[in-house]
């Protein structure tokens, strides 16, 4: 096992099964060309476009069937959620301006959601950021609660980008939740967020904690602690299957795909 080379994830195991994302698109009327692919893993594929004036990054949530069951539906209501929260967070300095409806060969594709590319990388697992940056990104999260949204998935450095200017930007809005301000769940998912901000701070700028000490803002909430004993076995039976179908190496690594993730190819490469 340990000595047998990975082989590409089965249609089964990818968004767009055998396909990749397509080599052009078309938003309000402009034509996009196909420079790069992020990833592409069971829920979406990314990839990033370049058109005459600008760049684009579009995301194709899933649409190949599990086990014969329908999945279109389901990257369909993906697609439409993240372009809900691009469009109530417009104008927000740290998140990417959305755009309009994908087109590919004159057909609206509805999985897919698409917005302005920034130039930047993913957060590096012991980046040493400017003093800027965390009050920025700060900033940037308590405006995003401000709206009515709670990030949720802020413990990826992946969706943490430090732009070439210095500050955060916040990408990949598919977990988020929204609700009212008294609406328990919200709350809770708002504190989670201040809880992996903490986190990161304790790793890239220990400085500066007391970013995030002010009203008890840090502390892990207690569903976190539920959240784990359910996410972790979950995570190893994951890792388990891949190795299982040959699709990683022994240890279940996502280095050792065929095709990692951009974000993974960095920190890879970085580490080396």
């Amino acid at each position: 096992m340990q000595n047998r080379p990975v082989r590409p994830r089965p249609a089964w195991l990818r968004a767009l099964g055998r396909d990749d994302p397509p080599f052009e698109i078309v938003i309000a009327g402009r034509s996009y060309r196909r420079v790069d692919i992020f990833k592409h893993d069971s829920w979406a594929a990314t990839a990033r476009y370049r058109g005459a004036k600008d760049e684009v990054v579009c995301k194709f949530n899933r649409v190949q069937p599990i086990l014969g069951l329908p999945m279109a539906w389901l990257g369909r209501r993906l697609a439409r959620r993240e372009g809900w929260a691009l469009r109530q967070l417009a104008g927000v300095r740290g998140i990417p301006k959305g755009c309009g409806p994908v087109f590919v060969e004159g057909r609206r594709w509805r999985n897919a959601v698409a917005h302005r590319y920034v130039h930047g990388h993913p957060l590096g697992r012991h980046e040493r950021v400017s003093r800027k940056f965390f009050p920025a990104l700060r900033t940037l999260i308590a405006t995003v609660h401000y709206h009515g949204l709670a990030y949720v998935d802020l413990h990826k450095r992946e969706n943490i980008l430090v732009g070439e200017c210095g500050l955060p930007y916040l990408i990949d809005f598919q977990v988020y939740f929204s609700g009212r301000s008294w609406n328990p769940i919200l709350r809770a998912t708002q504190r989670a967020d201040w809880y992996h901000l903490a986190k990161h701070l304790r790793c890239h700028r220990p400085d500066q904690l007391e970013l995030v000490r002010s009203r008890g803002r840090g502390q892990r909430p207690g569903w976190i602690r539920i959240h784990r004993l359910v996410a972790a076995p979950l995570r190893q039976l994951r890792r388990g299957l891949l190795t299982a179908l040959g699709v990683r190496a022994a240890g279940g690594q996502a280095i050792t795909e065929h095709f990692p993730e951009d974000a993974v190819r960095r920190e890879y490469q970085q580490a080396a």
